[in-house]
C-alpha cells in the first residue's frame, strides 16, 4: 500500500469533513464526501509549492514561504476547504500548513480590498470592549448558523488580546471558541489571527488549531506573518489621500464585529476536529498526501520553529 492510501485508511473510517463541520457528532461520512476529501487533497498536495519560495499574493503581495512550509494555491485550498465543510469566497489566496508529519495545524490566508484602514483608534481601544464586542458579533452570526443546520458558537476569552504594532502595520489577536452549550472541560478551538495593513485593503492569515496546542503553534503564525510583505507602491505607507479609498470602518472593526463572521465555519472545524484527534491538515510526509493523522498520544511540549 502507498504512503498516501495507508494514511488515508484512518480518515475513512473517522468521518467526512463535511459531517464534523456541520455536525459535530461521530457518525460515517457520504461515500461522495470521503471520496470529494480524498480527492481535493490529492489534488491539494500535488499543486502546493513547498519553501523556501516566494509565493505573489494577488498584485498585492508576497509571502516568503520559510522551509519546512507549504502552500496550496487558491483553487485547490478552495476545494481543500469545502470538502472541509467550509466556505471560501472570492478573499481567499490559500492555505498553508507544515511539512512536518506530527504538525496539527493549518493556516488560511486572504486578502479583503476594504480600502486604507485607519488605526489610529489602536491607540485608546480597550480590550474588555473589544472582547464584549466580539461576543455580541458572534451572537448574532448564530442566527446564520441555526439557518443554515451549524451548531452556535460561543466566545470563552482571549487567548492573545489584541495587539498592534504601528511601525509594521501587524495586528495580532486571537480568542478561543466553542459550540454554545459545551461543558467547560470540553475542547476549545482557536483562530489565531494575524494581519498585516496594505495600502487598498489587508492580508489576514487565520492559524487554526485548539487550545492545548496553541503555544506550540503561536510561533509558526509569527513567523507566517513576518514573511508577508506588500509590493512597491500598495504598501500602507504609499496611500495617497487625494486619491486612494479609505475603508469605512477602522482597525478595531477587525477584531470587533467583522472579526465574528471570520469565525464562522473555521471556529466550528476548529472545535469539532480537536474533539476527535485535534486538527485535520494537510502536510507532506514520506512523499505521500497526508489528509488527517491520529493523535498521538502524548504531545512533545517543545515548540518547534515550522512545525
Amino acid at each position: 500500500m502507498t504512503p498516501t492510501l495507508r494514511l488515508l485508511r484512518p480518515v475513512l473510517l473517522l468521518m467526512g469533513l463535511a459531517a464534523i463541520a456541520t455536525q459535530v457528532v461521530a457518525q460515517p461520512a457520504p461515500v461522495d464526501s470521503k471520496a470529494e476529501i480524498q480527492a481535493a487533497g490529492a489534488e491539494a498536495e500535488k499543486a502546493a509549492v513547498r519553501g523556501p519560495a516566494a509565493v505573489p499574493l494577488r498584485n498585492q503581495a508576497t509571502l516568503d514561504l520559510p522551509a519546512g512550509f507549504l502552500f496550496v494555491p487558491q483553487q485547490q485550498a478552495d476545494r481543500y476547504l469545502r470538502a472541509l465543510g467550509n466556505s471560501t469566497g472570492p478573499t481567499l489566496l490559500g492555505l498553508i500548513a507544515s511539512t512536518s508529519q506530527d504538525a496539527q495545524w493549518m493556516a488560511v490566508v486572504r486578502y479583503i480590498e476594504a480600502g486604507y484602514i485607519k488605526d489610529d483608534d489602536a491607540k485608546t481601544w480597550n480590550a474588555d470592549e473589544l472582547l464584549k464586542n466580539l461576543r455580541e458579533g458572534t451572537d448574532q452570526q448564530n442566527d446564520e448558523r441555526r439557518a443554515r443546520g451549524l451548531p452556535e458558537m460561543e466566545i470563552v476569552g482571549w487567548v492573545q488580546p489584541p495587539t498592534y504594532d504601528a511601525t509594521t502595520h501587524r495586528l495580532v489577536w486571537s480568542a478561543s471558541s466553542r459550540t454554545r452549550g459545551a461543558a467547560a472541560g470540553d475542547d476549545q478551538g482557536v483562530n489565531y489571527n494575524t494581519y498585516m495593513l496594505g495600502r487598498e485593503g489587508y492580508l489576514t492569515l487565520n492559524l487554526v488549531t485548539g487550545l492545548a496546542l496553541i503555544e506550540r503553534y503561536k510561533p509558526n503564525a509569527h513567523q507566517l506573518l513576518a514573511s508577508l510583505g506588500f509590493g512597491e507602491g500598495k504598501r500602507y505607507a504609499d496611500f495617497n489621500s487625494s486619491t486612494d479609498k479609505v475603508a469605512e470602518y477602522g482597525l478595531a472593526a477587525l477584531v470587533g464585529g467583522i472579526a465574528a463572521k471570520k469565525l464562522g465555519l473555521l471556529a466550528v472545524i476548529g472545535v469539532a476536529l480537536v474533539k476527535f484527534w485535534k486538527l485535520v491538515v494537510l502536510a507532506v510526509a514520506g512523499g505521500g498526501a497526508v489528509l488527517m493523522r491520529k493523535k498521538k498520544p502524548k504531545e512533545d511540549p517543545t515548540p518547534p520553529t515550522a512545525a
